[in-house]
This record gives structure tokens, sequence and C-alpha cells, in this order.
């Protein structure tokens, strides 16, 4: 019982240690590899985990397969003037990086950590052309550490929606 208080010590004084001399993000990444989750290569194909930690707004013909937890608007704009509108909104926030452009330029990957622990969730974006000057998108937060993520992935995409739909005003819902 001794044994296993004293090692329980040493990893708290480890990870603490850690924390502060190697540094929090460099900790998550020693400890559970890189924090970009990686894209989703297709939507159509898309498998949510049963972990409460991920937070999808798709419209329903682009996500087959998973259930979207919100239908985002259409917008009357091209895909590159809303994924420029929606650019600002993410990259005016703390703790954002950019880490991937798609090919064809209408999809992003962004991490953004939590201000304490600086947990990082991946968050992909897809821009999806609906008619000439009408676009809807894809945005599917997801958590890298821990099977709740207690709202927070919801609450960033209803905010950078609600900050797009000021920005750019939808016209319908998808």
């Amino acid at each position: 019982m001794k044994t296993a208080a004293i090692v329980a010590i040493v990893i708290v004084l480890v990870l603490v240690a850690g924390f502060f001399g190697f540094g929090r993000e460099r900790t998550w990444a020693l400890l559970f590899g890189p924090a970009d989750l990686g894209p989703v290569p297709n939507f159509a194909e898309l498998k949510r985990p049963k972990s409460a930690n991920t937070f999808l707004a798709c419209p329903p013909e682009v996500c087959v397969r998973a259930e979207p937890d919100l239908v985002p608007p259409v917008f009357a704009a091209d895909p590159h003037a809303l994924r420029q509108a929606l650019s600002a909104i993410i990259e005016a926030e703390p703790l954002v990086e950019h880490v991937a452009v798609d090919d064809d330029g209408l999809g992003d990957r962004y991490i953004q950590r939590t201000p304490v622990m600086r947990f990082p969730d991946t968050i992909v974006i897809r821009y999806v052309p609906v008619d000439v000057g009408r676009t809807t998108l894809v945005i599917y937060s997801r958590s890298k550490l821990g099977s709740n993520d207690f709202g927070v992935n919801e609450k960033r995409v209803r905010r950078w929606l609600r900050a797009l739909e000021s920005a750019v005003p939808p016209i319908a819902a998808a």
C-alpha cells in the first residue's frame, strides 16, 4: 500500500513538473501523441464515436451515415467568400492553430486548446457549394482527450455559426 502511494505521488510530481517545465502542449503530445486528430476524408462515410466529446453541424445529405447534432444554414455566398468570413472569426479566437487546408481550398482543419489545461480539440470544416452563390458547410469538432467534453465542442460550433450568421446572413436551412 505504501509503494502504491509513493508511485502515485511520483507520477503526480512528474506530471506537474512536466506541465511547468516542459509545457502543457508538449506534455499532452508526449503522453497522447499529436494534438491533430487528422482530416475527415469523406463526411458521407463518417462514423462518430460513442463518446460524448464531439459535435457535428452537417447537412443530412452530406453526412449520410452520421446523424448531425445541428443542420447548418445555407449562406448567400460562394464557398471562398464564406471560408474567408469564417476564417476571420476563428482566427480571432484564443489558442487556435490553423493546421491544414484541403487541396481544393474548400476545407480547413484547426486545433483549439482549452485555456487552463490546454486540452486540444480538432475542428474540421468543409464548405459545400449548394448552387451558384449559395454555400453551406460542415463543422466537426472533436476532443483528443477524455470521453466527455462538457459541451465545449457544441458551444464552439454554435458560437462560430452565430458569428458567421452575423457576418454573412443565411438564406435558408440546408
